[in-house]
C-alpha cells in the first residue's frame, strides 16, 4: 500500500520482523526500535513481544519477536541497507544461518509488492520467502493487521495461520 502523506510525498507502508535471542533480547528489540526512528521512520503499530523456541535448533536461546508496521519515504532497497547499518551497529556478527544474533531485523512486507532482485550487490526477496512458515512472525502479524493477505500467495493471514501445524501455535508465547 502506497499512500500520499502530508506533504505530499510518496511513503511506503512496510511490515518488518524484529529478533533477538543474545542477551538482554527486549533491549535489543527496543534499541532496534529506537534506532530505526532516529532514522526517520515512523512506526506506525508494533505488535506485543512473541517468545519462540529458535528453530532449527532448539538448544539455542529462546527468541524473542515482534512485527511492526512502519512508514518511511525509503525505497526497499535504503530500508534493506539502514536496517543491516542497524544490525551491525547493535553488534550483529557474521554467522551461520539461524544461529543465535542479538539483532534481526527482517522486510515482510513492502506496500504489498513482490520484488525479487539482486541490486547493487543486495539479494533481497519481499515479501519474505519463509514468513509463511514461521509462528514467529504471523502471530504479531495478526495481531497488528487482521486482514493482511500475502502478496505472493495470495492467502490471508487466517489461512497462513491455519495451515501451521498445532504444536507450532501452541509453542509460541506472548511475554
Amino acid at each position: 500500500m502506497k499512500k500520499q502523506d502530508i506533504s505530499d510525498a510518496q511513503v511506503n507502508y512496510v511490515y518488518l520482523s524484529i529478533g533477538s535471542n543474545l542477551g538482554n533480547r527486549i533491549h535489543f528489540l527496543e534499541k532496534s526500535k529506537y534506532l530505526l526512528v532516529a532514522h526517520k521512520i515512523n512506526i506506525i503499530k508494533t505488535s506485543s513481544y512473541y517468545e519462540t523456541v529458535s528453530w532449527p535448533d532448539p538448544s539455542f536461546p529462546k527468541f524473542i519477536n515482534a512485527v511492526l508496521l512502519i512508514k518511511t519515504k525509503l525505497n526497499q532497497f535504503e530500508l534493506f541497507k539502514l536496517i543491516k547499518f542497524i544490525e551491525k551497529k547493535l553488534g550483529r556478527k557474521v554467522a551461520p544461518q539461524n544461529h543465535p544474533r542479538n539483532c534481526d531485523i527482517d522486510i515482510l512486507d513492502f506496500n504489498g509488492k513482490i520484488t525479487k532482485s539482486n541490486k547493487d550487490f543486495i539479494n533481497l526477496e519481499i515479501p519474505h520467502p519463509r514468513m509463511h512458515n514461521r509462528n514467529f512472525v504471523l502471530m504479531p502479524l495478526f495481531e497488528i493487521c487482521k486482514n493482511w493477505s500475502h502478496p505472493k500467495l495470495k492467502k490471508n493471514i487466517i489461512k497462513l495461520l491455519s495451515s501451521l501445524k498445532k504444536n507450532n501455535l501452541r509453542s509460541i508465547k506472548v511475554i
